[in-house]
């Protein structure tokens, strides 16, 4: 059998008469920019930027193409799944259709809750940088939360109606913060170009060699989250076995090189001064605003469009993988209902929107019960739950690596090939424990600290549920990844 063949599913029946999505309504070009505007290469380097030039110092670009290389390990695995079996379910799809009924459901919990905690972060994001640019251009002083509400409201509007409509939205947004980007960091490294130097890219410059790349590692990983949406809209791509694949190496390649640009501009514009970088708020905006005012105008309305375009992106994609685990019966079934005339997954979408609003709440009754009302900015709220959404999403990424090669092993023999199936997923897995390692090392700074028993909580959690709704329903794990977005 052949990459683009059919896995026979003869021990698997699908549930009777599931709800199915828009069936091609989407082409290469729509999912790949999708994925990027879910990567958000302007929201992710703005706030990630100065404290991976702190961490790594000068030299932050290698830690960059660190991270690509070890992304792009992560995107064989996906490809080679999705190329035998492309499902909206994701790796929730194959670690479950490997591993057994568990298996799936623990991984459903943990995507779930990884996604819905990182996914607040930019609920929360997309109102405080508004707030911020507002403030800084008019004085004006809009607590953030209102802001965040009204975009979200038209953000969820838009998915609703229909996923062609806002993913082109999605990729509108990228295609600007894109432009911006770009353009900003040619004008700066032209004005500098009498100083231009090889020295970000010098391992001798990187601060505290291998220690100081590692820190700055899991930073670096972040700032690719979302390479994997392209596999959530298989089911309503046109060919999915050949367009996800290429859609997800397009993305990591892209990305990757517009990232070793923004950051050797960034560092040019600073003069390679590491101090001034690490104190520096949005360095990249420092360096529009030395360029010219106006593009640093334009920097600053792509940073809004980036918050956006991630917004609707990321609920679009990852909405649909508890969407097709409630259509599957992993979780609640009513998630897996679909718009009687959109045929998008409306209620995975408002339950995924309205957990992730209800973190927030959580977290700013925390800060209030705790007298700390003072740190309760967006930003503030953004790097500590996309800190904790990254643990959980990071086990995922190993858990799937894992499974590709038992995967190949049992359902593809004849194309089992050692260097995709087994080198490949294990390199990636290696990739994986370096960030996870610096995520939960112990000796962190409060709340930093009890993030990973957190994460271990949400895990002990999820497998004990798994274990329990497996032995009421025997046949759950022939119904993992029945649904194939192509039959």
């Amino acid at each position: 059998m052949s990459e683009a063949a059919s896995i026979p599913f003869s021990e698997t029946k699908a549930p009777e008469s599931p709800d199915r999505l828009n069936r091609g309504a989407l082409r290469l070009v729509d999912i790949s920019a999708s994925t990027m505007a879910n990567i958000g290469p302007a929201y992710s380097f703005y706030f990630g930027a100065g404290f991976l030039f702190l961490t790594a110092g000068v030299a932050a670009p290698l830690t960059i193409i660190v991270a690509g290389i070890a992304i792009a390990l992560l995107g064989n695995t996906l490809s080679q799944f999705s190329r035998v079996h492309p499902s909206t379910g994701g790796f929730i799809s194959y670690v479950g259709k490997t591993f057994g009924g568990t298996s799936a459901v623990t991984t459903a919990l943990l995507c779930g809750a990884g996604y819905i905690i990182a996914i607040s972060s930019v609920l929360a994001i997309c109102g405080g940088y508004l707030s911020i640019v507002l403030q800084y251009y008019f004085n004006w002083n809009v607590p953030w939360v209102i802001f965040s509400v009204i975009l979200t409201a038209g953000a969820i509007m838009m998915m609703v109606r229909g996923v062609a409509v806002s993913t082109k939205l999605a990729g509108l947004f990228f295609g600007f913060e894109m432009l911006v980007l770009v353009v900003v960091s040619v004008a700066a490294l032209i004005k500098h170009g009498g100083h231009l130097s090889a020295v970000p890219f010098e391992p001798s410059h990187i601060t505290n060699g291998f220690s100081g790349l590692a820190a700055g590692f899991p930073l670096a990983i972040y700032l690719f989250i979302g390479w994997e949406n392209s596999a959530a809209l298989a089911e309503e791509t046109g060919n999915p076995r050949r367009n996800v694949p290429r859609a997800v190496f397009l993305s990591i390649a892209l990305m990757i090189v517009g990232y070793i640009l923004y950051a050797y501009a960034t560092a040019t514009g600073f003069n390679y001064n590491v101090t001034a970088l690490g104190s520096a708020a949005i360095p990249f905006i420092n360096v529009s605003h030395d360029v010219a005012s106006w593009l640093a105008l334009l920097a600053y309305i792509a940073g809004i469009t980036s918050t956006l375009g991630v917004l609707i992106s990321a609920v679009n994609s990852q909405s649909r993988l508890i969407f097709n685990a409630g259509r599957e019966g992993l979780l609640p079934r009513w998630l897996g209902k679909v718009h009687p005339v959109r045929r998008t997954p409306v209620n995975a979408i408002y339950a995924f929107v309205a957990i992730a609003s209800v973190i927030i709440g959580v977290w700013a009754l925390l800060h209030l019960i705790g007298g700390d009302s003072g740190s309760m900015s967006a930003l503030n709220f953004f790097v500590e739950s996309s800190t904790m959404g990254t643990i959980l999403v990071l086990v995922v990424y190993f858990l799937s690596n894992l499974a590709l090669p038992f995967y190949y092993r049992r359902y593809c023999p004849q194309d089992f090939n050692i260097i995709k199936h087994v080198v490949l997923p294990v390199l990636g897995m290696i990739a994986i424990a370096v960030p996870v390692y610096y995520l939960v090392k112990p000796g962190q700074a409060a709340p930093y600290d009890w993030f990973p028993y957190a994460a271990l909580g949400v895990i002990v959690v999820s497998v004990v549920y798994a274990v329990i709704v497996s032995r009421r329903d025997p046949g759950l794990g022939d119904r993992v990844g029945s649904i194939i977005a192509d039959e």
